[in-house]
């Protein structure tokens, strides 16, 4: 299908929307080239209504799935989403905040901006939803209090809700034109999925008492089991054991944001835009887990959640080291100071994730 032309307010709309939904995405997406900044915008809100269907407690299991299956066929087939946000705006619950409502309400804004792309930013983008909605069903079922089943199970589940994310910026950035190297760019299609994988075991962590709340629990059963801790029953990270298990999930995390930095040093010096994209994100990550790491009985995301100080101290940091890749090693190491770190750096591959999918189908 041949490009669309969109209008000006439909580009002012994903916006204006963006910095209500995700203030982390609207501080560093502008950062990007501004060939660069209308696809991933797009690419966060067509993935923001994907994971508004799989967040809201109020639909049943075979609400999300028809939810989530006919908004890939809309995206896929480029047919109206009229009926779609207006059925959908009926169901969702009280917990689904007035932003998400109004995404929701103007998903055809935002479907219009995505068929004005080129051809391979809507297959990137395509491809990622696709995924994304196909594991979030799968893993709907598994939304319970006794955890994920193991490590493995984590991985997949982290694939299918950010690693396809991160292969799917990849895709965008080598797309963008710039001069990659082979080396360069064979790294960063190897890393991508670890790098959102990082991402999302620290968001995971932090949120673990947030998500007990509504039922959800994501961490692997197995690893507390050792310690001879029921996931179903705890209440708090108070309990002998819990500590140590906790440590060992910072440290695989880490070790992820560890590969996120190696993926972003991949990145031409020249790109500054797209490595400040980068940096800013796995860097908070690892502030966000030294919190955990220093605290671990918190018992509330926002305990652990870094202040504004220290978002101003990444940003600066890494605008000034953006181009210096030992400086920027040096930040990682003296940041993950006195941090648990995985016995074995972790990898995260597409086809290893693939592999570990068909597993579980």
């Amino acid at each position: 299908m041949s490009r669309l032309s969109v209008s000006q307010s439909d580009i002012d709309f994903q916006s204006k929307i963006l910095a209500e939904v995700s203030r982390t995405f609207a501080l560093t997406i502008p950062k990007l080239p501004n060939n660069l900044v209308t696809a991933v915008s797009n690419a966060y809100l067509l993935c923001r209504i994907a994971d508004t269907i799989e967040d809201d407690p109020d639909l049943s299991f075979s609400e999300k799935k028809r939810f989530s299956d006919w908004f890939a066929k809309i995206l896929r087939e480029n047919s109206s989403a009229t009926e779609f946000s207006k059925e959908l705006l009926t169901k969702l619950g009280p917990k689904t905040s007035q932003a998400e409502r109004l995404l929701i309400q103007e998903t055809s804004k935002v479907l219009r901006v995505t068929h004005s792309l080129t051809i391979a930013q809507r297959e990137a983008m395509q491809e990622c939803v696709n995924t994304m909605t196909e594991g979030m069903v799968l893993y709907q079922n598994k939304e319970t209090l006794n955890g994920l089943e193991n490590q493995s199970a984590m991985d997949l589940y982290c694939y299918y809700v950010a690693g396809i994310v991160g292969v799917m910026l990849t895709k965008l950035f080598l797309d963008y034109g710039t001069n990659w190297g082979s080396t360069q760019k064979a790294t960063m299609e190897k890393l991508s999925v670890s790098f959102g994988q990082g991402l999302q075991m620290t968001n995971i962590l932090k949120d673990i008492w947030t998500d007990r709340e509504r039922g959800a629990c994501w961490i692997p059963r197995d690893l507390f089991e050792k310690e001879n801790i029921a996931l179903a029953e705890i209440s708090s990270g108070r309990l002998p054991g819990f500590k140590k298990c906790l440590e060992t999930l910072v440290g695989i995390s880490l070790a992820h944001l560890e590969n996120a930095l190696d993926y972003t040093l991949c990145i031409p010096k020249k790109e500054s835009g797209i490595r400040l994209f980068c940096l800013w994100a796995l860097f908070m990550a690892v502030l966000t887990l030294k919190k955990i790491n220093k605290d671990p009985n918190y018992l509330d995301g926002a305990t652990v959640k870094i202040s504004r100080s220290s978002v101003k101290f990444v940003m600066a940091t890494t605008t000034i080291l953006s181009k210096t890749d030992f400086g920027l090693r040096a930040l990682f190491y003296f940041l993950s100071l006195q941090m648990p770190r995985a016995k074995k750096l972790v990898t995260a591959i597409s086809s290893e994730k693939s592999e570990l999918r068909n597993n579980e189908l």
